[in-house]
């Protein structure tokens, strides 16, 4: 099960999906927008939205960017999480907000962004166009990628996680995409858990696909030895 970041659409992980499906694996990628849209409890609508596309079958979820701390309260609602690996992602932090997660500067500036009704503009607005032109350099994969990104409450970040002892019965693995995320795979690494690293972008499921399944399929294989 591939999840995205609630910062983003769900088609982000499409290209790896096909990749997936071609190589003959069951692919499902829930869509997180109409729960982003439906209103608080955001955090617990999300967890449901990835927990009820599992249907009861057995799963392993595969969570990209903001999709990493989602995954631990998934998981410990699923009789059948088999594994984990987080993809260029935060790591769970149950009892947390994701604002209590990140520097005070950077909070600060997500506060200032929103607007008086507490709403943040679409994640691509939160950078200049010749930084995300430099991740998405097709104008066609670009304009799709930003058409998908939702409009997102500034409330969403302030919900703690809630706590999710089960989480950690199910193996784990980290795929780091960008520079950005080297803290977390030294986490990963420090837990004991495969890690892969790639010379890319925090959006390299839209420019890599193919690379970006191999090294997920190094980590499946790692997992289960």
């Amino acid at each position: 099960m591939l999840v995205h970041s609630p910062l983003v659409g769900p088609d982000t992980w499409n290209l790896v999906a096909r990749s997936f499906v071609a190589r003959g694996h069951d692919v499902s990628i829930p869509d997180l927008t109409d729960s982003v849209a439906a209103g608080p409890p955001y955090l617990a609508r999300l967890v449901r939205a990835i927990v009820d596309s599992a249907a009861d079958r057995p799963v392993i979820l595969v969570g990209h960017s903001g999709a990493g701390p989602l995954l631990a309260s998934a998981g410990s609602n699923l009789d059948n999480a088999r594994a984990y690996i987080f993809v260029d992602a935060d790591l769970p932090t149950p009892g947390l907000s994701w604002m209590e997660t990140i520097p005070e500067e950077l909070a600060t500036h997500l506060r200032e962004m929103a607007d008086t009704e507490g709403w943040l503009p679409p994640w691509p607005e939160w950078w200049s166009s010749d930084e995300l032109a430099e991740l998405l350099p097709d104008p066609v994969v670009r304009a799709r990628f930003v058409r998908n990104c939702p409009r997102l409450p500034l409330s969403m970040f302030e919900e703690v996680h809630s706590a999710a002892p089960r989480w950690r019965h199910a193996p784990a693995a980290y795929l780091q995409l960008s520079a950005a995320y080297q803290n977390q795979a030294a986490e990963a690494r420090a837990l004991g858990w495969p890690v892969a690293e790639l010379e890319s972008h925090h959006l390299a499921l839209l420019t890599d696909p193919d690379v970006v399944v191999a090294s997920l399929m190094l980590l499946l294989g790692q997992l289960h030895e």
